[in-house]
């Protein structure tokens, strides 16, 4: 066991039951919950590294579960993966911005839900010991993985806090979604270009006014095509 333990929230037992196999012999220790009910108190009494979460529940939905564990500052950073059979691009994008960490549909490859869990537990391990980056008001602690604005904490997930990393270490150059994918999820991660897009939107919105001032060029980082980043090196 590498002491990792995911909690399995699905309605259809059959379903959890493939899942428990699959990462079981990867390792990991499972949780299952049927509901969202039964997920809430597992995740307050066994602190989950991971949630994997269907979106279509008896009661509350997935979605709403998701939405409010990112807005609860004590388990905003615990990584959720959506799995659902909701596969429209538009219930995609929603997925992302109540805070999932990645989204997989029905059906699925036991293999490829393993090495995306594992991605997404990588992205969310804690990076070693450095110092503090300051730009203009802009101020970000890889220690604490906290970000302030003029000395105002600025709240933001996961994939937000290492975009804004990778862009205040690396200034005064523009980027393709594809280069972004590389540098911050990883150039092995199985993630659509457009998941890009909805993680810049949510951190010009955390860092807010701070895109049209001081922190312009690591706040409001530009994202270009393929050709034109080829022009522009």
């Amino acid at each position: 066991m590498n002491g990792k333990s995911i909690l399995i929230v699905d309605d259809e037992a059959p379903i959890r039951e493939m899942i428990v196999v699959a990462l079981e012999m990867a390792g990991y220790d499972c949780l299952e919950a049927e509901n969202t009910q039964q997920a809430h108190a597992l995740i307050v009494d066994r602190k989950p590294d991971l949630i994997l979460l269907d979106w279509m529940l008896p009661g509350t939905s997935g979605i709403e579960l998701a939405r409010r564990l990112k807005r609860d500052e004590l388990t905003a950073d615990t990584p959720i993966i959506m799995l659902t059979a909701k596969g429209e691009e538009d219930n995609k994008i929603q997925g992302l911005e109540v805070g999932a960490d990645d989204y997989i549909t029905k059906p699925f490859s036991p293999r490829e839900l393993v090495a995306r869990l594992k991605a997404v537990l990588r992205r969310a391990a804690p990076t070693d010991s450095e110092a503090p980056i300051e730009i203009g008001g802009l101020l970000l602690d890889p220690i604490s993985h906290r970000v302030t604005i003029d000395g105002k904490p600025a709240e933001m997930g996961p994939t937000e806090y290492r975009l804004l990393q990778f862009f205040m270490t690396h200034q005064e150059r523009a980027y393709t979604r594809g280069q972004l994918l590389d540098q911050v999820w990883g150039g092995n991660v199985y993630v659509e270009e457009r998941t890009v897009d909805v993680h810049i939107r949510r951190l010009r919105k955390a860092l807010g006014e701070a895109t049209k001032t001081s922190c312009r060029r690591c706040a409001a980082p530009a994202i270009v095509s393929p050709a034109r980043a080829e022009r522009l090196t």
